[in-house]
Formats: structure tokens, sequence, C-alpha cells
């Protein structure tokens, strides 16, 4: 197999994770969550995100989070940022990525964004642009790469579309979801090949979620395409809001293990993430989803 020396891990749990967590996450443990992520060795976390607080209530103290943090050198934090005003609160505080989020079929868009697929990109490029000015990355994501919840299968050249759209936008990386985790590997790998030839395949990152236990085999298969930027949430944070008590996001824990076992380095600590994790669902009480930290704790999922 040819495969990336080296993957970047991006944690997306105190964000993608924590957003829809029914009940009130303190700050201080979102700070302290982060910082035991960096302190994993993760150098690309999602802080949280600059959206309407009446939206996203649990992304309401997004400022706090990121003046509370204690930034380690050579981490990147990252916050979503859907408008300008967004922008210039990410600005504010101190964000060293922000990332602007489109989606693959125009159903998706409607539902998530109020809007078409086109009128997303003429509200990312006012922000595309004013982050150029002052020299701040922008990331671009792309849900429903592999299939919709409203229109089922994805052709691959409808993703390619919106992420050659995002790239010529200005997005330095296009991650590429699964929101509902019903991709396989023949679907994940006819993707990246159709993305790969308007987007570099060194920009490109896969965001896979677990609803049907396909997501570290569609990363194996990408790894052997190229891709070495890898999403993930620890301890399996955050669901899938189509299917009922399934799993969303890919356990960081068990995506490192893999990575680990393949002989592909990350600069992550297992151990120490594996904590992290722990930490987060005894603060949420909740059960740890990443079969890899029951594993090393000596339990199993029930």
């Amino acid at each position: 197999m040819q495969l990336p020396t080296h993957v970047t891990m991006v944690e997306v749990g105190p964000r993608d994770g924590l957003q829809n967590e029914p009940g009130d996450v303190p700050t201080g443990v979102k700070i302290e969550l982060i910082d035991r992520l960096a302190g994993a060795g993760l150098t690309c976390i999602e802080a949280g995100s600059f959206v309407s607080p009446k939206r996203v209530p649990q992304m309401a103290d997004t400022a706090d989070v990121l003046a509370g943090i204690n930034r380690k050198d050579g981490v990147r934090y990252t916050v979503l940022t859907p408008n300008i005003q967004g922008l210039e609160a990410a600005r504010t505080a101190r964000a060293d990525e922000v990332a602007v989020f489109a989606a693959a079929t125009e159903t998706f868009s409607q539902k998530n964004l109020n809007c078409s697929i086109e009128q997303s990109f003429e509200r990312f490029h006012p922000i595309c642009n004013a982050a150029k000015e002052t020299a701040l990355p922008v990331r671009g994501y792309i849900s429903c790469v592999l299939g919709c919840p409203y229109e089922g299968d994805v052709p691959p050249e409808a993703v390619a579309s919106v992420a050659k759209r995002l790239w010529q936008m200005g997005c330095h990386e296009i991650s590429l979801g699964d929101t509902i985790g019903t991709g396989t590997p023949g679907a994940a790998l006819a993707m990246i090949e159709a993305v790969s030839e308007v987007v570099p395949v060194e920009n490109l990152a896969a965001h896979f979620h677990d609803t049907y236990g396909q997501a570290l085999a569609n990363i194996l298969a990408v790894l052997q395409k190229g891709i070495a930027v890898i999403d993930s949430s620890v301890a399996g944070l955050g669901g899938c809001p189509y299917a009922d008590g399934a799993t969303g996001n890919v356990a960081s824990e068990d995506v490192l293990y893999m990575l680990q076992g393949l002989g592909i380095g990350t600069g992550v600590d297992l151990g120490a993430l594996a904590k992290a994790g722990r930490f987060i669902c005894e603060q949420l009480e909740r059960p740890v989803a990443s079969r890899v930290s029951l594993a090393m704790t000596g339990t199993t999922a029930e």
C-alpha cells in the first residue's frame, strides 16, 4: 500500500462534537478539554463557532473559550464563521483559522443553510476576501459528499464542483464530510478521484462519520489516494442527527490506533488522547464511544 508517512489529525470534538449537546457544557470544561487535546499532541483543534446563539446556543461562549485556553505554540485553533460578523468575532478572539460550510446537494443546503448552493457561495465570498486581507486561513467544509438524507447517493462530480468553487474562492483546505455516514470505501475512492482532479490532493481532508461502521475502512481507502488530513472527534463525540442512537463522528482514538498500526506518524499520544476523551465523557455523564478507549480501560460497550 502507498500510504502517507505522516497524517495531520484535525480534532473536531470541541465544536462539532459538543454543538448539539442538550445540556449546558460549562465554559471551563470546554477550555480544559481543548487544553488536554493540545497537550496530547493535536495541532489542529476546532475550538467553537461564531454562529447565532439562538441557532446554536452551545457555542455562545466561543469567545470566552478562546480567551481562556492555554494557547500552545504550533497548535491551530479553528472556529466556524458563517458570515462577516462571525469573521470579525473570530479575529477579535484571535482564532488561527476560520471555516465555512457548504453542501454537495441542493436540498441539504436549503435545509441546513437556508439557501441554495450558489447562494452559499455568495455568502462565503466576502468572508474569504476579508480573511485574505489579514492572511487568515479559511478552511472549507462540504457536507453530504457520499450521501444525503434527502437525495440519496451523491454523484462524485457534484462534490467536485463544490470543492472547485471553494478552492477558487481561497479555501486552503477542503474537508469532505460523509455527514450521514452511508459511504463505503468504493464510493469514497470514486469521490476522492473526482475531487482531486480539481483540487490538489494535499489540500483535501476526509471527515467520515461512522453511522454504518464504515469510517475506518473509508479512511484507509482514501489514505491510499494520498489524503493526509483526517477529521475526527475525541471519544466519538457528536451523533448523527439523521439516525436515532447512531454513532456520528469517528472517534479520534480509533483513528489514531489504526494510523499507529500502519506506521503513520501523527505526533499524538494515544494515552493522553484517551484520557481527554474520558474526561469529557465524565463531564457529560455519558459513555465513551471509542472502542479503542474502552479496550484500553478493560470495559466493553453495552
